[in-house]
């Protein structure tokens, strides 16, 4: 399984090993390429939220307000996202203002709830779906599928290597062996790096399947039926002139951020476009003033421009952000803005550990608390499922977790590389120079003992379902091989019978 897996497979784990480096050193390049939109002098005192949104739609008329995430450390800017004509339906109109003079400091498209700007986005699209939509995304989840059997039988082979041996064990299991040459020498690396990298390794393919297409799902319902599922925050609220239709509610921090797109799961970056409000939807604030700005009871049309009917007051975003601070919603936070018939949903976006992710849902016009959402009370599988996208997208521990996943990207490219290096080395020299290296021996399964072969045979059965692309893959696997032994033994009965004819001839 690792020399057939390791040697079909080797293609899709090298493009998500290298993607994954790309997206790993991402976060660091955007700070540097956006340096002008991100990051400003900083001033005496800040002004008013509402003023700064008022400065991001006066610059941005067409544009209409789904949220704000205010600057929530000194020299940095704020961010107010727009449903915009002049971006794609899948991102936002960020729009960068200095929360110190409210001046506009740039627009850029934004992706989902990390606000990742265009070059991560694109870097974040590559290592998903290669920019193919989609269809693309079956190699990632191809690749993850596969991970942590390549990893697991790697590591399993490695140390029944190392277990004949005598003395210098554990030396011989952890560094490379010293001397060795050709063959032996590449295979030492590959073990060693193996060794070091597997625990990494099979948790970015755990990680990876639980917002993959096929797998994902199945991990989704699984999450849904045994109680895991992450809670929703309940957003409904009556207000006059509001709509009479049905509000489920604002999900919590649980989309996913990564290769993703699951179904109702969010895509690569999360919330998507409007960050977590409809496409189109309309702002609570309107102008992203308070009531006494805009002189109570109507506001101005954030997309065009004429005066809309809504609640005779809306407290604001001032208010809504004051009130965030008293529930101690603190830290970098996002303002998700109202539509007719929702409350504004403020939630915390620090995903660094220990991470601050409570949510809250306030009512436009009281301002009263209509529900909350601590990270606490989530479940425990919703809260593994946090953690592990989130180690996976590199936010967890900042810039470490970035490091050690450009390092096990890395480790991952040399692993498939020696593997190929390996499988060129055992090639046979004397009568095939070109020829590649051989295959393992056929009939390995023929030789468990039936006790052991058949609970196997039901786990693989299990997880070939459970993991759709792994199980599809082994079968066309198996089905290569059972031809490749058909034809070996068609060939060898025709020159057996060659000889046998050869023989009455010759007597």
């Amino acid at each position: 399984m690792h020399f057939y897996a390791g040697l079909l497979i080797g293609p899709f784990l090298l493009v998500a090993a290298a993607t994954g480096m790309l997206y790993a050193a991402s976060f660091q390049i955007e700070k540097y390429v956006y340096a002008d939109q991100l990051q400003v002098p900083v001033g005496e005192t800040t002004v008013p939220l509402s003023r700064q949104v008022r400065a991001a739609l006066d610059a941005h008329p067409d544009g209409r307000l789904t949220a704000v995430r205010p600057s929530a450390e000194p020299g940095v800017t704020t961010q107010v996202l727009l449903k915009d004509p002049s971006v794609p339906a899948d991102r936002s109109l960020a729009v960068f203002v200095d929360p110190y003079t409210a001046e506009v400091k740039g627009a850029l498209p934004s992706y989902g709830s990390s606000g990742a700007l265009p070059f991560r986005a694109w870097v974040s699209e590559l290592h998903k779906n290669l920019n193919l939509g989609e269809t693309g995304r079956l190699y990632s989840e191809l690749a993850a599928s596969w991970l942590w059997v390549v990893a697991l039988g790697g590591l399993l082979l490695w140390i029944g290597r190392r277990r004949s041996g005598r003395g210098g064990r554990a030396r011989a299991l952890l560094l490379p062996e010293r001397g060795a040459t050709g063959r032996r020498r590449t295979l030492s690396w590959h073990g060693v790096v193996g060794l070091w990298s597997v625990a990494g390794l099979l948790v970015l393919a755990v990680t990876g399947l639980t917002w993959s297409t096929y797998a994902g799902e199945n991990i989704k319902e699984f999450r849904t039926a045994s109680g895991g599922a992450t809670p929703t925050l309940s957003t409904a609220v009556k207000t006059p002139g509001a709509d009479s239709g049905d509000h489920s509610g604002h999900e919590g921090h649980d989309g996913h951020e990564g290769h993703g797109g699951q179904k109702g799961d969010g895509n690569h970056d999360g919330h998507g476009a409007a960050a977590g409000t409809p496409a189109g939807a309309p702002a609570g604030t309107g102008s992203g003033q308070s009531c006494h700005e805009t002189g109570g009871g109507g506001h101005a049309d954030a997309a065009s421009g004429r005066t809309a009917q809504a609640a005779p007051t809306d407290i604001g975003v001032d208010r809504v952000f004051e009130i965030a601070h008293e529930q101690k919603l603190t830290g970098p936070v996002e303002i998700v803005a109202p539509r007719d018939g929702t409350a504004y949903v403020v939630k915390q976006t620090d995903k660094q550990w220990p991470v601050h992710l409570d949510s809250m849902a306030v009512h436009p016009a009281t301002g009263a608390v209509v529900d909350e959402l601590r990270f606490a009370d989530y479940p425990l599988l919703a809260k593994l499922t946090r953690y592990g996208i989130d180690l996976h997208m590199g936010t967890t521990f900042g810039l470490v977790n970035q490091i050690v996943l450009f390092a096990l990207g890395l480790g991952l490219v040399l692993l498939t590389l020696w593997g190929y290096r390996m499988w060129w080395l055992r090639r046979p020299t004397k009568d095939r120079a070109l020829s590649v290296g051989r295959p393992m021996p056929r009939g390995a399964w023929r030789r468990v003992p039936l006790h052991l072969l058949l609970p196997l045979i039901a786990a693989v059965v299990v997880v070939g379902v459970w993991v759709p692309l792994l199980g599809i893959s082994l079968l066309l696997f198996l089905a290569v091989d059972l031809a490749v032994g058909l034809v070996a033994r068609l060939r060898g009965r025709g020159r057996n019978g060659n000889r046998d004819g050869d023989a009455r001839t010759a007597s």
